[in-house]
């Protein structure tokens, strides 16, 4: 869309009906790149990786007040200068699950996120990657072994930070279990 229909739609607070919508499941990937206009629907459950960045524009908010019926504050004029109008997707990362194997999600110079579907033991090799390593838990359990140290569990919902010093771990699922893989290319 151009910037001009942008703006038309907010300033007549008609924002929301321009806006792309993904019917979402379990599993789902997607990936916003800077200047990509998006949220989060009510009820979802996600786990956000990005760049180091403290920057948020907040172009629309849904109508939303605090307790005492203030709005949050906008950053419109901010933000006309960072949206990419003439970015049209794709929006959904498209990929198939191989059982204890990682799949690349996403792949971009600031990061790269795999998932590994896992119902028994996998060693992963970080020898030619100097970077840390984070493990996010996104179902079920998993003991991770790496050295001489004590393992360390994680269940759904819990991420790790492994140092770029631990070249490799063996991950050991009670069960069937998925996690995202997260390091700097």
């Amino acid at each position: 869309m151009s910037r001009d229909e942008y703006l038309h739609h907010l300033e007549n607070g008609t924002l929301s009906e321009i806006l792309n919508r993904e019917e979402v499941h379990p599993g789902d990937a997607f990936f916003i790149p800077a200047g990509r206009i998006h949220g989060i629907g009510k009820g979802i459950l996600l786990t956000e990786i990005q760049q180091t960045s403290d920057i948020t524009y907040r172009v629309y908010d849904w109508g939303r007040v605090d307790k005492e019926g203030l709005s949050r504050p906008l950053h419109t004029d901010l933000a006309l200068d960072v949206i990419n109008f003439e970015d049209t997707g794709p929006f959904k990362t498209v990929y198939s699950p191989q059982p204890n194997r990682p799949v690349k999600l996403v792949q971009c110079p600031y990061f790269t996120t795999q998932r590994l579907d896992a119902d028994q033991s996998v060693t992963r090799d970080y020898f030619a990657l100097d970077s840390f390593v984070i493990y996010i838990c996104t179902s079920g359990s998993f003991t991770i072994h790496y050295g001489e140290e004590k393992p360390a569990t994680l269940v759904r919902g819990e991420t790790i930070l492994l140092p770029a010093e631990i070249k490799q771990v063996t991950l050991v699922p009670e069960g069937q279990g998925t996690f995202l893989e997260v390091f700097v290319p």
